[in-house]
């Protein structure tokens, strides 16, 4: 076999093992997500909504592989969507005094929001707030992925 051969042969292999690479961390969190909470769950969580919001695919830095659709209700307890969510890992949900709908926006004013909890299922969520906070004292739900500092979506509710 020549040199050229065997480069090439090389380099084939380091493409197709970095597509699947790339294919598991699409696709693991995927697989490992739990079940999306039932409709009595969603009800459940929705009993004592006192804002609504809203998840669009349009929003300036959602793209086809980072987005959001649905309502989004915030409550005193619980924060909750009836939509779905591009699947991704490590997304996390926070509360912010400022609607943002950029990475950059977000990085700015990170310092000012409240991380509320993980978001593991990408048809529907139901994230506790902790105690201690107050959704009443912000104005957006944030959804972001911290493993690769990735805007997906946001919703203005108040």
């Amino acid at each position: 076999m020549n040199t050229r051969t065997a480069t090439l042969l090389a380099l084939s292999h380091l493409v197709v093992a970095a597509i699947g690479f790339a294919g598991g961390i699409y696709a693991l969190p995927i697989l490992i997500a739990p079940d999306a909470p039932t409709g009595a769950e969603l009800k459940a969580a929705t009993a004592l909504v006192q804002f609504t919001g809203q998840f669009k695919r349009t929003l300036k830095d959602s793209d086809t592989l980072h987005w959001g659709e649905g309502t989004v209700s915030v409550g005193p307890n619980a924060i909750s969507l009836t939509g779905k969510l591009s699947p991704g890992p490590d997304y996390k949900l926070y509360l912010s005094p400022q609607f943002v709908e950029t990475e950059a926006d977000f990085k700015r004013l990170k310092a000012s929001m409240v991380r509320v909890g993980d978001v593991k299922t990408f048809d529907n969520f139901v994230v506790p707030v902790p105690a201690g906070v107050d959704p009443a004292q912000y104005a957006a739900v944030i959804i972001w992925c911290e493993t690769f500092s990735e805007f997906i979506t946001a919703a203005r509710y108040r």
